[in-house]
């Protein structure tokens, strides 16, 4: 007798075989695996609120620190709010600059001459007590026994005379220090003494520039903070340079062209390296350029300057 369901069979095998779609030994299709999401972008640097800026007078301050309250008043007049205080009360104006931080913070820059350099430091370690950063310390001709540069200290200038008896403090940093440093000696400019350091128009106005710029410029790492230490040249203007940085030489390098590239003093090159103004340079070989609060761009930093640029 006919098996009358075999044609049906083979139809389906066939129907089957026609469809690879619908096969049983058919493999399922694996489902994509969803990319990690992407990280998001920092926010954008909102600038700090304007820096409360205290300075302090030396010994005898009215008489021979008037300096500081010239600078006092430009600080004043360009908008900052600024203070000139002895420095007999050091510690009752710590206090309150403690407490003023903590009520509303925004960046402290310390400035002192002579025993008000020394105040500037002590206030510095009161606040590393509280755990209160210090954004900027400039201490002009402090005393001898003016201390370390405590760690909270951000940024710190010394400009002083090493032979100075009233002043002549040769502030160093404590150990593992990070921040920004730059330390200039004076001893040979024969017109700056220690009762006319303080009153330079012209280092006015650089703290001026740098105060002015402070609140702007976003947290940067300080690894790659190198300290300078200048003996600087007789007659020579002081340009307030806030640290160096580690840039590579590249082909056909000079001293004299990095300086230019720049701009900074031969001068200044040599003795950060500790090299003659005319060494020659390895092409990879460190070099380091002083530079001030915003650092040159890498890009641009060992750049030829065109034909003319002075």
């Amino acid at each position: 007798m006919m098996d009358l369901r075999r044609p049906v069979v083979l139809a389906a095998v066939a129907l089957l075989a026609l469809s690879p779609g619908m096969a049983v030994a058919s493999p399922a299709k694996s489902k994509p695996i969803p990319a990690a999401p992407a990280a998001p972008p920092p926010p954008p640097f909102e600038p700090l609120a304007p820096p409360k800026i205290y300075l302090f007078r030396g010994a005898m301050g009215p008489f021979f620190s008037t300096g500081m309250d010239r600078l006092e008043e430009k600080l004043t007049q360009a908008g900052f709010s600024a203070n000139v205080y002895e420095f007999t009360i050091c510690r009752w104006i710590g206090d309150r600059a403690i407490s003023s931080y903590k009520e509303a913070p925004a960046p402290i820059v310390l400035i002192g001459h002579s025993m008000g350099g020394l105040c500037s430091i002590v206030i510095s370690e009161m606040a590393a007590k509280e755990n209160i950063p210090i954004s900027l310390v400039i201490t002009i001709d402090p005393a001898h026994a003016t201390g370390d540069v405590p760690l909270n200290v951000e940024r710190f200038i010394n400009i002083f005379l090493s032979d100075s008896v009233l002043g002549g403090g040769n502030v160093v940093a404590v150990p593992g220090y990070r921040g920004h440093y730059a330390s200039y000696d004076l001893k040979e400019n024969s017109r700056v003494s220690h009762i006319n350091i303080e009153k330079s128009d012209d280092i006015h106005r650089q703290i001026i520039e740098m105060v002015t710029q402070l609140p702007r410029i976003p947290p940067q790492t300080q690894l790659d903070a190198v300290p300078l230490r200048y003996l600087v040249p007789a007659n020579t203007l002081v340009e307030l340079w806030d640290s160096g940085v580690r840039l590579p030489v590249r082909r056909g390098d000079t001293m004299e062209s990095i300086a230019a590239a720049n701009r900074v003093p031969l001068w200044s090159l040599a003795q950060s390296n500790s090299l003659a103004e005319n060494a020659q340079l390895t092409p990879g070989q460190s070099i380091i350029v002083p530079r001030h609060l915003a650092p040159p761009a890498p890009a641009a930093a060992m750049a030829t300057p065109p034909a003319g640029r002075r």
